[in-house]
């Protein structure tokens, strides 16, 4: 009786090698390491976006009070002729014939735990002293304003904005006044930066 003998080699089964193993591990930490920079990308971005959406109120308010002065009012006067005012550093001005000192910035704290605004503004009281008007509107609709010698210090927990404009003659046609307002996020991060402007007469 003969004996047939398979000389075929049968295929050997093996898992991961410890090369194969490192390379998995390799690619699956990269790929981590790259979603979580997708990620803070987008944490950053949506930060930035509240910041700016936060601006673009504060400049449009700040525009609107602007805007309900006579043309003839100090606030709005161009005492040079050419223009007043400054978006890149604070200015004070002398207007008008009564001397009427007029501020051409101010500071809006709000509070990123209970959503309170504060609106502080420098202005001298009748006697020429330096007071500053802060008003706060609390989120149940509430205001108070109230009257100190030292502007309020932010708490922790508020994001505060600093509003500067500067009031054009004749920009951009003859007879016109253009108010350009520039909102500057003083702290926080990232910061961010937002202008506006409006035409009137």
């Amino acid at each position: 009786m003969e004996t047939f003998t398979s000389h075929r080699k049968r295929p050997r089964t093996r898992g991961f090698g410890l090369i194969e193993a490192m390379i998995a591990i390799f690619i699956l930490a990269f790929g981590l390491l790259a979603l979580a920079g997708v990620m803070a990308q987008l944490s950053q971005g949506g930060t930035r976006s509240r910041y700016m959406s936060t601006e673009a109120v504060l400049a449009s308010e700040k525009l609107d009070d602007l805007n309900r002065f006579p043309a003839l009012d100090p606030a709005i006067a161009v005492p040079n002729g050419i223009s007043a005012g400054s978006l890149d550093t604070d200015i004070t001005q002398t207007v008008g014939a009564l001397n009427t000192t007029v501020d051409y910035f101010d500071t809006v704290q709000i509070s990123s735990g209970n959503g309170a605004m504060q609106e502080t503004i420098k202005q001298t009281d009748g006697a020429g002293n330096l007071i500053y008007t802060t008003t706060t509107h609390a989120p149940d609709g509430t205001v108070t304003t109230t009257n100190t010698a030292a502007p309020p210090q932010a708490t922790s927990d508020m994001v505060t904005y600093h509003r500067r404009w500067i009031i054009e003659n004749n920009v951009p046609v003859p007879g016109a006044r253009r108010i350009t307002v520039a909102v500057l996020q003083d702290n926080g991060s990232p910061r961010a930066q937002f202008q506006s402007s409006l035409v009137r007469q």
